[in-house]
């Protein structure tokens, strides 16, 4: 009787904590406090069902919670939260380039692909995709934080500075109405604009992009992250 061939992604955690792990691993970096509220809300889950999943994360050793003290990776938690997050990455690379996917639709069709990719697979990828250190989004592949460092967000560059969008950070990647309006007007990675008015008062951010005026919203110019141009 033939062996049967050996699923390459059976000892990872299920879609479902991958993506609660992906999560977190954002929250770290970013230096926001992880709790069960903040991942409700992320990942439009109900709160019993957070409580659920991650009493189960901490009996498998993905994380550590604690009343006060939030909730944090341990080392395996953090080695699988990069691993999902390269793939996602990675994927979304191989949709825009190979594929000419949109860049708008690349991250909800990463999402859907993501958890099915072998180790053999990522390897071949980041080899095919020049091993890439951002994603086309702009946000850093794990290993690769310190890139956007300097990088900040559109509502702080004042008025009449010309700057670069450099980065459309991962919260705003699950709004594809948002992306598209972004992609749609110009503003993306690498794309230039000068700054015409930033208005803390009525909560507002105006660009010159290619001639265009576009106005946003600080909650929208919170997750653009550019560069002034010196």
């Amino acid at each position: 009787m033939a062996e049967t061939a050996k699923n390459p992604t059976e000892n990872r955690p299920t879609r479902t904590i991958e993506d609660y792990l992906a999560a977190i691993y954002v929250m770290e970096r970013d230096e926001k406090e992880a709790i069960a509220a903040r991942l409700a809300e992320t990942l439009e889950v109900a709160p019993p069902t957070v409580t659920v999943t991650l009493k189960r994360m901490e009996r498998d050793g993905l994380i550590t919670a604690q009343p006060r003290k939030g909730i944090h990776l341990t080392d395996s938690g953090a080695q699988a939260a990069c691993s999902v997050i390269r793939r996602h990455m990675l994927t979304e690379w191989m949709l825009v380039r190979m594929l000419k996917v949109s860049w708008s639709q690349a991250h909800a069709e990463a999402h859907q692909i993501e958890h099915t990719i072998s180790d053999e697979i990522e390897a071949q990828m980041r080899v095919n995709l020049d091993d890439p250190k951002l994603c086309p989004h702009g946000n850093p592949l794990p290993g690769n934080e310190y890139l956007t460092a300097r990088w900040i967000p559109l509502t702080k560059a004042l008025p009449g500075s010309t700057i670069f969008i450099r980065r459309i950070h991962e919260t705003a990647e699950d709004e594809s109405e948002k992306l598209q309006y972004l992609e749609r007007n110009g503003i993306i990675p690498g794309a230039q604009a000068v700054v015409k008015e930033n208005l803390p008062f009525n909560q507002t951010v105006s660009l010159n992009v290619d001639g265009k005026i576009i106005t946003l919203g600080f909650p929208t110019a919170e997750d653009i992250f550019v560069e002034v141009k010196p």
